[in-house]
């Protein structure tokens, strides 16, 4: 479903969808109000959502969007260019992701393409279809057990997240849900852009206890306290010689050509933490994380991967399961518990 109060930017947005088999735009509606109640007709995997809109506001309409109809919704804004925090604001509302819309007559090339795989990744590139008359199908509930194959036997010393697209929601969820009595240092990576990261670190400080703060080379790594990669380094943590664990940045680049990077910080943290590391990895596309999990794994540390059918994309937490790295495959709330036991269990 398109959501934009421009026709011109909805057909054209059409037209570029249209070139791909595995998508179908079954609904093209100029305002939230509309989106809304076309809802009620029709069944979408995918919405893309404008946020300035005449009437409801793509804020405002993104949570009831989300739940009358299950969907991932891709915002289009140009207010997500410069990292303002709207953009940031609906990614932790449960946004899947954030795309800047360029201005009229720069649509073609190099936006297109990233717009039309954005699509197709956030569908699972799969189209569905709904007999017409059927009543509109609503995504199931079901839960996924708990998959637990190992759990820390000492006290966690740092806690370490890899996280990407629809990554932001699945934290707040696990932040919210983590005791205040785990006061391990904690390092997040996150795919954002540099400009989003104030922003960012301003949200979640809003939802936990904890100090967080936007990572700077030498910082100390202290308990109670929350660390973000800045988007333009990767989070890596050493010893130093006063036998302090402390923050280095890298712009050293990644085999997997992110930046920031979870493979470094995870890497990073098995050595210098090993056995008491926890890493838990979020929603993403991708393979990030996987080659620093293993790095985990090999010191004794436990890796968290979010189960699938929690996941907006199984891309990261995926390729955790499938290498057979993963100590537990858990949702953010069930991973929050594994932490505060781990935490419960080697304080008695």
């Amino acid at each position: 479903m398109l959501v934009d109060d421009s026709l011109v930017v909805r057909s054209i947005l059409a037209a570029i969808l249209a070139e791909s088999d595995a998508i179908e735009v079954v609904a093209s509606v100029p305002s939230a109000d509309n989106a809304l109640a076309c809802l009620d007709r029709v069944t979408v995997d995918v919405i893309v959502l404008d946020l300035e809109m005449p009437g409801m506001n793509g804020i405002t309409a993104l949570p009831e969007l989300i739940r009358k109809s299950g969907a991932r919704v891709l915002i289009l804004s140009s207010n997500c260019e410069a990292g303002g925090p709207a953009a940031v604001r609906a990614l932790s509302l449960g946004a899947a992701d954030t795309l800047a819309k360029p201005g009229q007559g720069s649509f073609s090339g190099g936006f297109g393409k990233i717009f039309a795989e954005r699509i197709v990744a956030l569908s699972g590139g799969t189209r569905r279809h709904r007999p017409t008359g059927d009543p509109v199908a609503q995504r199931s509930d079901h839960k996924s057990a708990p998959t637990i194959t190992h759990r820390p036997s000492r006290t966690p010393h740092c806690i370490l997240i890899g996280s990407s697209t629809g990554g932001i929601a699945a934290l707040n969820s696990f932040l919210k849900s983590l005791d205040d009595s785990v006061t391990a240092p904690i390092l997040l990576t996150q795919h954002l852009p540099a400009a989003f990261i104030p922003f960012f670190a301003m949200q979640l400080q809003g939802i936990t206890r904890r100090i967080v703060l936007a990572a700077e080379d030498g910082m100390v790594l202290k308990s109670g306290h929350l660390y973000v990669a800045p988007g333009h380094a990767h989070l890596t943590v050493v010893r130093s010689g006063d036998g302090e664990a402390r923050i280095a940045l890298s712009k050293t680049p990644a085999r997997n050509g992110c930046q920031p990077s979870t493979d470094p910080m995870f890497a990073s943290a098995a050595e210098v933490f090993g056995a008491t590391a926890i890493a838990i990895v979020l929603s993403g596309m991708g393979h990030d994380g996987a080659e620093g999990a293993r790095l985990i794994r090999a010191r004794g540390g436990a890796v968290i991967a979010q189960s699938q059918d929690s996941c907006v994309v199984w891309g990261m937490p995926g390729s955790i399961v499938n290498a057979g790295l993963a100590s537990a495959v858990l949702d953010p709330a069930d991973a929050s518990e594994y932490v505060n036991r781990a935490a419960r269990r080697s304080a008695t």
